[in-house]
C-alpha cells in the first residue's frame, strides 16, 4: 500500500470509530505500530484534527472530512452504479440529488478518473417494474432526519385501513418496494410500512427523542436475533 493510501485509510478508519488504538490500525493496515505512530503524527502536523496519544488511542474530531479526490477505478464504478440505481429507482428529488453528486465528483476528480466515470459500463435501466407511490418520500426522509412523528393512513395487503402515529426511523429499499421502518405508538413496537400502501401522510410538529429499545439500532439488533 502506498503511504498516501495508508494515510487516507487511517482517516477513514478513525471516521467510523470513536477510539482506535495504534495496534488495531497496525493490524488492519499490516504495518508496524511505529509506522502508525509516525503516520498519525504526520497527519496531525498537516492539520488533520486527531486527538489522542500513543498507548491510549486516537479519535478524529467530528466535522472533519476529505474532498473526494482519492477514488480508484472500482470505487468510481461503485459510486456511478449507486447513483444510477438511485436515479432509476428513487423519487425525483433523490434522483436529482444523485445526478448532482455525480456532477460534483466529476468536477474535482482528475481527468483520468473523469474518463472512467463517463465510460463505466454498469447500468441501472429505468424500464423496470415498481409499485407506484402516492405520498411524498422526501417528506418521510425529512421526518427521519429531523425526528418528527408522522401520521399515516394505511392499507394492508388485505385492504384493511388503519391510522397510525409512528416514529420514522429509516427508509429501506427492497427492489420493487420501499419500506418505512418505524416505532408504532399504537402497537408499542417496531413496525414496517410499505410506501405504496400509504394513502396519506402528515409530518407532525411533535418530535421524538431516541429512547433505549426504540431506535433503529435496536430494530436491527432485534431483527438479527430473530433471524
Amino acid at each position: 500500500m502506498r503511504r498516501a493510501d495508508r494515510l487516507f485509510a487511517i482517516i477513514q478508519v478513525l471516521r467510523r470509530r470513536n477510539l482506535t488504538r495504534a495496534r488495531d490500525l497496525a493490524e488492519k493496515l499490516e504495518v508496524s505500530e511505529r509506522t502508525i505512530y509516525r503516520d498519525v503524527q504526520d497527519l496531525m502536523a498537516s492539520g488533520v484534527p486527531i486527538d489522542g496519544e500513543a498507548g491510549v488511542g486516537y479519535v478524529l474530531r467530528k466535522g472533519f472530512d476529505l474532498p473526494p479526490l482519492m477514488f480508484d477505478e472500482q470505487e468510481i464504478e461503485a459510486l456511478v452504479l449507486g447513483a444510477r440505481i438511485v436515479q432509476s429507482w428513487a423519487d425525483p428529488k433523490l434522483a436529482e440529488a444523485a445526478t448532482n453528486v455525480i456532477a460534483k465528483v466529476e468536477a474535482v476528480v482528475p481527468p483520468r478518473l473523469r474518463k472512467v466515470m463517463a465510460q463505466t459500463a454498469l447500468l441501472a435501466p429505468a424500464d423496470h417494474s415498481s409499485e407506484p407511490i402516492s405520498v411524498d418520500p422526501s417528506a418521510l426522509r425529512d421526518a427521519v432526519r429531523s425526528a418528527h412523528k408522522v401520521f399515516l393512513d394505511y392499507e394492508d395487503e388485505n385492504d384493511n385501513a388503519t391510522a397510525r402515529t409512528v416514529r420514522p426511523l429509516a427508509l429501506a429499499f427492497y427492489g420493487r418496494v420501499w419500506l418505512l421502518v418505524s416505532w408504532c405508538e399504537l402497537r408499542n413496537d417496531f413496525r414496517s410500512f410499505r410506501l405504496d400502501r400509504m394513502r396519506t401522510l402528515q409530518v407532525l410538529t411533535d418530535r421524538f427523542q431516541a429512547e433505549p429499545g426504540k431506535t433503529i439500532d435496536d430494530f436491527l439488533r432485534q431483527r438479527h436475533i430473530a433471524s
